[in-house]
């Protein structure tokens, strides 16, 4: 599962005009999820069965995306990465994640700066 070039107003940075206006951030992540149904069997849970309950709703990704960005000034996107990675790995379904953070405003001649963390579920 991904979700793609999630594009949010953030609160983030070292320097003093960057706690004093949003950027925009991109966030694009990507989800590698286990075959293990909740009950922990084998049986690949969402084919065949068209119930949002038996897989990892992608809309519950992108809204613990905008709340941690809405939470408060952040000043690493690796931090901003790393606190989206714990909160998606919540989930048990979830085995790996890729989570990458870029600010798009900080260079004129570069289309963004950034960070890319996977982690894996334990």
């Amino acid at each position: 599962m991904f979700i793609r070039d999630l594009e949010l107003d953030a609160s983030i940075g070292v320097h003093l005009h960057e706690h004093q206006a949003r950027q925009r951030v991109r966030i694009n992540i990507d989800l590698a999820i286990t075959d293990e149904g909740v009950s922990g069997n084998l049986s690949r849970p969402a084919v065949g069965h068209d119930d949002l309950a038996r897989v990892v709703d992608y809309e519950t990704i992108v809204n613990r995306a905008r709340d941690l960005v809405a939470t408060g000034h952040v000043q690493l996107v690796e931090t901003l990465a790393e606190r989206l990675a714990d909160a998606c790995l919540t989930d048990p379904r979830i085995r790996i994640i890729r989570v990458r953070v870029e600010k798009l405003d900080v260079f004129a001649d570069a289309a963004s700066a950034g960070v890319e963390v996977e982690r894996r579920n334990s």
